[in-house]
């Protein structure tokens, strides 16, 4: 369970203004320097399996390969991944652009949109979003899944206006997924902002090597300490495991830190 308050509740970082907090390195450097951000969606927006099982996702795809005779196609370890991403992605280097990958990726489709009504909220995105948006900072979603569950979640917490028509997901050019820089870069051509101007919220490596690829600087969201060293160990320079302190560099302006901060 999150705290007692709702992220949508959530209109301030904890403890309101005027509390000092240890500031990440590099973060306000990143987050005021960004006209446009880029944010990944499962994980640093929602956390989309939250109600609705990735690996028991998996599963079932798993499954239906072997119902068609296919399973084999999986390697062991493949077999029994959590991540239905990589099963796809499987697929797709053993059978590229033939109807089993099509309706691989539509099964998958369907399930994220059945994820929809559980996903729960990061803590601090929507005031986060709602912040960015209100200055007048560009905000798009480049991500690995289907765009038509990402907006349906949008439209469903009321966030569709904040990045409507950036929405950049999954195509059936699957080979053009993160760690590939393509849906960074059509988002930055739309925007038409350089990619030294944007901002790239992540969650894995994919993200960071996308990121990397397009040039684009990277701000790391790992919510607990192994995913966070694991986008450390991979390179990262500045990584969160909270989104408040990218509200607070917002909302409060740069001064000294005070003693025993």
């Amino acid at each position: 369970m999150t705290s007692d308050t709702s992220d949508t509740d959530q209109t301030e970082p904890a403890g309101g203004h005027g509390e000092p907090f240890e500031e990440p390195e590099g973060l306000r450097e990143l987050v005021e320097g960004a006209r446009v951000v880029l944010w990944d969606f499962d994980g640093p927006v929602c956390r989309l399996f939250a109600g609705h099982a990735a690996d028991r996702v998996a599963g079932e795809l798993v499954d239906w390969l072997e119902t068609l005779g296919l399973k084999e196609l999986l390697t062991q370890e493949e077999q029994v991944h959590p991540d239905p991403q990589v099963l796809l992605g499987a697929v797709n280097r053993r059978r590229h652009r033939s109807d089993l990958v099509a309706d691989f990726e539509e099964r998958l489709t369907r399930e994220e949109l059945r994820a929809v009504p559980t996903a729960w909220p990061t803590e601090y995105a929507y005031p986060l979003i709602r912040t960015w948006s209100a200055l007048g900072v560009g905000l798009a979603i480049t991500t690995n899944n289907s765009p038509r569950a990402v907006n349906e979640y949008l439209e469903m917490r009321g966030l569709l206006d904040c990045f409507a028509p950036h929405i950049y997901g999954r195509t059936e050019a699957l080979h053009l997924l993160k760690p590939d820089p393509y849906c960074l870069n059509r988002a930055l051509s739309a925007m038409g902002v350089a990619p030294a101007e944007a901002l790239m919220v992540g969650d894995t490596t994919s993200d960071l090597t996308a990121a990397r690829r397009a040039g684009v600087p990277f701000l790391g969201y790992g919510h607990n300490e192994r995913k966070a060293k694991i986008l450390e160990e991979a390179g990262a320079e500045t990584v969160v495991n909270s989104l408040e302190p990218v509200l607070r560099v917002l909302w409060e302006p740069a001064g000294p830190v005070a003693d025993g901060a």
